[in-house]
């Protein structure tokens, strides 16, 4: 059975396919649970280091676990092709994250969300990550539903999404 694939269908295709082949340097954003075993956060810090290392722009949050591992590796290989975007103030960050952000060069604050719950403020800020981006590369346990929900919309909005499961 021969199935018909639309104009839109050939564009977004095209356009997926480009976006994964593009030599270039890349926007990519680096998203994923606060719980993270260390072997794991090895992993992503040594892969958002060799991301940036290639001239991609790394975007992340500035929770503990894998956005602290991606930031860690992005310091080392380029700081200024490191974004990180909280999802409130800096003050409501937790200390042990705000010694780490006080190094970031390009750090977005977000302080009109710091009268809402931080899954509120984490799923707001997780949308203007994902709206940046060109790619998602998502770490999450398959309970993660702020995670899950924004690898979704990023899929809505046509990016090319890599999610790995913990579990």
């Amino acid at each position: 059975m021969t199935q018909s694939v639309g104009i839109s269908g050939v564009d977004t295709l095209a356009q997926e396919l480009a976006t994964i082949q593009q030599t270039g340097s890349k926007r990519i954003a680096l998203l994923g649970s606060r719980h993270v075993p260390i072997t794991h956060q090895n992993l992503i810090e040594m892969m958002s280091y060799a991301l940036v290392l290639e001239g991609n722009r790394l975007m992340t949050s500035g929770a503990t676990g894998t956005n602290s591992a991606a930031i860690r590796g992005a310091m080392r290989a380029d700081p200024s092709l490191l974004t990180v975007i909280l999802p409130q103030s800096l003050e409501r960050q937790p200390q042990e994250s705000r010694k780490q952000l006080d190094l970031v060069m390009h750090l977005v604050e977000n302080p009109e969300n710091d009268h809402m719950s931080l899954a509120e403020a984490s799923s707001l800020c997780n949308q203007e990550i994902i709206s940046r981006c060109q790619q998602l590369i998502c770490f999450a346990f398959h309970d993660s539903q702020t995670l899950l929900k924004t690898c979704q919309e990023a899929e809505d909005q046509r990016k090319v999404v890599t999610l790995f499961y913990f579990d």
